[in-house]
């Protein structure tokens, strides 16, 4: 078979790839903030698009969640306008394609960008026109994607309720789905309880930040008592494993999980940066992997990590021997853990996806 065979670094690259975990704010190019910061007059770390990106990804590398969302400050204050947002959602879902990602899900949360005046109906709509102008750009360059939004509420702040009706009120336009973001120890899930409850009495899909810098409490709050969907991370599940004797011994929680094929949004190269792994060799993701979790890779912050989805494919397979098969597999999980329709799922794996892998491993 050839798909058992281990992709070259050029192969992957030009694999159909599928994305569900990436932050709006979190992946734009640093040319871009520098033109935008001059537009404002905001002063920034660095005056070079060279010199930014090291900044970014050396800030990034403190190994504190609480240290690495600081360094979000900057893009925030250059998003605050209805062109500018525009400008980063295309931009976003072009340089996605040229990666090869055939399908995305990129969060943002709204309330980010209200500070110069726009409401966050303006917001929404521009991120969703960004992406469709970005759609038409990668056509143009003979790529294919499509971009869809999912809209994060900020754990410690107060507005979760609203940011859910957004989701309802939008998600037949470009809204897929919501999510809770921010720092995890001191705001657990749980504080929104009623807007879960919401969500699952308007039949609406979300995902919850858990498992990244807070540990197991993080993550049962948010599938026992919350009803995530998906494990926005996840990373810390590996803690209810006991990898002490020769087979893996799962827990309750783990083997739930496992066993109700709940999605771990995983992102290696985000994870070492925070803290929550210390080398792509020990990552969890490869022993979650051989267990038969629903693994997916994934970028969380292009910018902050100097990152792409064929740099995190690419990191997994050096460290795991990874095959065109175990690359298939996570690409299929997302897309199957998307938050689009079933058919519209089973068409991107079946017309793109699996005929991609074959022609590309055959080569």
């Amino acid at each position: 078979m050839t798909l058992t065979k281990i992709p070259t670094a050029e192969q992957i690259m030009r694999l159909p790839k599928a994305l569900i975990h990436d932050h709006l704010d979190g992946g734009l190019r640093p040319q871009t903030i520098i033109d935008l910061a001059a537009e404002i007059d905001y002063r920034l770390p660095k005056d070079n698009a060279e010199d930014l990106a090291d900044w970014y990804f050396d800030s990034c590398n403190s190994g504190s969640l609480e240290l690495y969302l600081e360094t979000f400050e900057h893009v925030i204050a250059v998003m605050q306008t209805r062109e500018a947002i525009i400008r980063v959602a295309s931009e976003c879902a072009l340089d996605l394609a040229r990666d090869g990602v055939v399908y995305a899900e990129v969060r943002g949360a709204p309330e980010l960008f209200t500070r110069q005046g726009l409401t966050l109906d303006e917001v929404i709509e521009a991120t969703i026109e960004g992406y469709r102008q970005g759609e038409k750009a990668a056509a143009a360059e003979g790529f294919k994607i499509r971009v869809e939004s999912l809209l994060c509420a900020l754990r410690q702040n107060s507005i979760a309720q609203e940011i859910a009706e957004k989701v309802v009120k939008y998600r037949d336009l470009g809204v897929v789905g919501f999510d809770i973001a921010g720092p995890e120890d001191g705001f657990p899930p749980t504080n929104q309880l009623e807007t879960f409850n919401y969500l699952r009495q308007e039949n609406a899909h979300f995902t919850i930040h858990a498992g990244e810098a807070y540990g197991l409490p993080s993550i049962w709050q948010a599938i026992q008592m919350c009803g995530a969907e998906r494990l926005g991370h996840g990373v810390r599940i590996v803690d209810d494993i006991d990898f002490s004797a020769n087979i893996p011994k799962l827990g309750r929680l783990s083997a739930y999980i496992r066993d109700r094929r709940i999605p771990l949004e995983l992102c290696p190269t985000s994870n070492l940066q925070t803290g929550a792994a210390k080398s792509i060799a020990t990552h969890p993701i490869g022993a979650l992997a051989k267990l038969r979790f629903r693994v997916t890779i994934n970028t969380d912050n292009r910018l902050m990590s100097r990152t792409s989805m064929t740099n995190e494919m690419v990191e997994v397979v050096q460290a795991f021997d990874w095959t065109f098969q175990d690359l298939q597999r996570v690409t299929i999980n997302a897309l199957k853990s998307s938050f689009i329709p079933f058919e519209e799922r089973l068409a991107i794996i079946e017309e793109v996806v699996k005929p991609g892998y074959l022609a590309i491993a055959s080569e």
